[in-house]
């Protein structure tokens, strides 16, 4: 079966950076784009970013850009976000998804799910 599996989640001052992995397995990984999205207590789920098949489009959610960064790993089956200048308002519980179309934003758009990773940014 899929599954996507989350990793690099944690506690960081405010302005440091972390990188978040998301490892794929039980699918064609170049044949889906991937997404990173988010959930704070009390919020809606968020998009973050995607990232098309090859990696050559990606798509950012205004409060990250030029701050986080997604990539992929077309070999290992592994999507990344480098969260750089992280906010107090970044802490969330982040997910990966999988959508065998192209990149979109609503959550309920993609096939897939990881079980998601914890980000703490402190002030």
């Amino acid at each position: 079966q899929v599954q996507l599996v989350e990793s690099g989640g944690g506690l960081v001052q405010a302005g440091g950076s972390l990188r978040l992995s998301c490892a794929a397995s039980g699918l064609t990984f170049g044949s889906y784009t991937m997404g990173w999205f988010r959930q704070a207590p009390g919020k809606e789920r968020e998009f973050v970013a995607g990232i098309s098949y090859s990696g050559g489009r990606t798509h950012y959610a205004a409060s990250v850009s030029g701050r986080f960064t997604i990539s992929r790993d077309n070999v290992r089956n592994t999507v990344y976000l480098q969260m750089n200048s992280l906010k107090p308002e970044d802490t969330a519980v982040y997910y990966c998804a999988a959508r065998s179309r192209d990149i979109n934003i609503p959550s309920r758009l993609y096939d897939y799910w990881g079980q998601g990773t914890q980000v703490t940014v402190s002030s």
